[in-house]
């Protein structure tokens, strides 16, 4: 259901991507209970709008911008991650292949890379992190290497690792990218699922086939600005795709499901 409150607020936001401007001045808000969807080409600016939510990118400070995370411009990492959980490709190549798939969900309780020898789990998480594996079908697999698994169960292991805290909102950069058919149809039916369960969800992608049908409201980001933002029902839609890529587009469309095809 829309009309939470904001977790994310940004107002008159330049950010910068070393050398590169991505943002000059960007203003939006996200509620919690609206499942949104982030859409645009290569560059647009996808990644760097999760980095601000995630506290990896910091924006240049001017009077009249403005920034704030759950209603607060100072933000507590540790509180972030128990009510965010991101899943990447960057976070998932961030792991070594020898880390067991176990660790890597235990190591969500940390905001960690694998676990160290510092970090001792507790029992109660240690069974969190089982009902979880269970949950999404991966206990067979709690001991093997990370490296030995598949793009589809790792990025449904980094999916656990960012639910063992329960957390508000769910923020997915390309989560579909590189898995085969049955990959990707299994962590979209994931999606769903905890959509239904009353997880706020942000999905950031380029592919279309990756839009489940209760992502509501759009944004649609080119060359770091905001051109578009609104219904599903009326941004996804062949005119604004095909401007939105520079590319003539024709939009198929069944039970909320969406692909496109050339114009």
């Amino acid at each position: 259901m829309a009309g939470g409150s904001p977790y994310l607020e940004l107002q008159a936001v330049e950010a910068w991507l070393g050398p590169r401007r991505v943002f000059e001045n960007l203003s939006l808000q996200l509620l919690e209970g609206e499942h949104t969807l982030v859409l645009g080409p290569n560059g647009a600016g996808k990644s760097a709008l999760i980095k601000l939510l995630s506290r990896e990118l910091y924006p240049v400070v001017h009077p009249g911008s403005a920034l704030r995370i759950f209603g607060s411009a100072t933000v507590n990492l540790w509180e972030l991650r128990r009510r965010i959980g991101v899943v990447s490709n960057d976070l998932q190549n961030a792991y070594r292949g020898w880390v067991p798939a176990a660790d890597v969900v235990l190591s969500g309780f940390f905001g960690s890379v694998g676990i160290g020898r510092s970090q001792v789990a507790a029992a109660a998480q240690r069974r969190r992190v089982a009902e979880l594996m269970e949950e999404l079908g991966l206990a067979p697999l709690a001991d093997r290497p990370f490296a030995q698994l598949s793009d589809g169960q790792k990025r449904r292991l980094l999916l656990a690792r960012a639910l063992v805290h329960g957390p508000d909102v769910l923020v997915l950069d390309e989560p579909t990218n590189g898995l085969d058919l049955r990959a990707r149809h299994q962590l979209l039916a994931d999606l769903r699922r905890l959509t239904a369960a009353g997880t706020t969800l942000l999905l950031v992608t380029h592919q279309i086939e990756a839009v489940i049908p209760e992502l509501s409201r759009v944004l649609l980001l080119r060359d770091g600005q905001l051109v578009g933002d609104g219904p599903a029902a009326d941004l996804l839609q062949a005119e604004a795709l095909s401007a939105l890529f520079d590319t003539p587009l024709r939009l198929v469309e069944q039970d909320g499901w969406r692909q496109v095809l050339p114009g």
